[in-house]
């Protein structure tokens, strides 16, 4: 066993195939399979389920991640401490729906890199489905979601609620309902209409909100940040959770707005989501942390 085989297996679920795995890691493909098969024939179990839209990590693969997680972090401790500065930039993946963008993550990113100038963090903007996939398979290794009180959470993973807000029409600057201290479901039906794509909680609470009787001019996006720019553009208003609109830098430009919707007391929380592990890299424990933190301190009024 040789500790790149063990660096491979990383690699590949935290890239989802094999060729991307090549690519970050700049060797050949077929090296890199080669020193997968041969680690896999020494623990006699299947690490990679092999596909052909690319290269998961297998039941068995999963139960040793962690092991191997261990193993490559204790190197990296033992070459930091003989006085290598040559150990390999860390990782971590956060996986989000656009889900308070500018209120938290941000500035959570911000906060953590002058403390790990050598980690690296790579935000992915995808559906919760594929968060939760992601965080149970260890290509993520945290997950940004929006949930609505009383959702039944996954099994397999542990969450920390870390904001609390109210579903808001968000409006583009000038807007005639902007004069309104609420806005009706009956004036949303007049208006186009930003939708987020089936997959988003936004898609299921608009759903809920109008019923049957969906504004008669849709359009659709994926995510916030999209849907906020639509806005701002003209195109049409959209409901979003009140903490990914406060703060945002076209509200703070004046670009957009929001107000409450009347008769609504739906809940909705911003939840990290993580795998349940003994053992977690120093790095993702401290961006937790810090996401937690920020949130803690996070007021409406300080971001308005």
């Amino acid at each position: 066993m040789r500790i790149e085989q063990l660096e491979y297996i990383a690699a590949v679920t935290q890239h989802g195939s094999l060729r991307r795995a090549s690519e970050k890691l700049h060797i050949s493909q077929p090296a890199l399979s080669e020193a997968v098969s041969k680690l896999e024939r020494e623990l006699g179990v299947t690490l990679l389920d092999r596909r052909r839209s690319g290269a998961r990590i297998s039941r068995h693969g999963r139960e040793l991640l962690q092991n191997m997680v261990e193993v490559l972090e204790a190197v990296d401790k033992l070459k930091q401490a003989a006085g290598d500065q040559s150990t390999t930039t860390r990782l971590v993946r956060l996986g989000t729906t656009n889900a308070a963008t500018s209120t938290l993550l941000v500035p959570a990113i911000t906060a953590f890199n002058r403390s790990h100038p050598a980690t690296a963090v790579e935000v992915l903007n995808i559906q919760q489905a594929d968060i939760q996939v992601g965080l149970s398979e260890g290509s993520l290794d945290l997950g940004l979601v929006n949930e609505l009180v009383g959702d039944d959470p996954p099994v397999d993973l542990i969450g920390t609620d870390l904001l609390h807000g109210r579903p808001v029409v968000v409006l583009p600057a000038g807007h005639h309902l902007s004069d309104r201290e609420a806005v009706t479901t009956d004036d949303l039906r007049q208006e186009q209409f930003v939708a987020m794509r089936a997959g988003y909680l936004m898609h299921r609470f608009a759903h809920r909100l109008f019923g049957a009787d969906m504004p008669a001019t849709c359009h659709s996006t994926d995510g916030a940040e999209m849907g906020k720019v639509m806005v701002a553009e003209g195109l049409g208003v959209t409901v979003l959770p009140d903490y990914s609109v406060v703060g945002d830098p076209m509200e703070r430009a004046g670009l957009i707005t929001s107000r409450p919707i009347a008769g609504d007391h739906t809940e909705v929380r911003l939840v990290l989501r993580h795998r349940a592990l003994d053992h977690v890299p120093a790095q993702v424990r401290d961006l937790r942390t810090t996401l937690v933190d920020l949130a803690r301190a996070f007021r409406p009024e300080q971001a308005s």
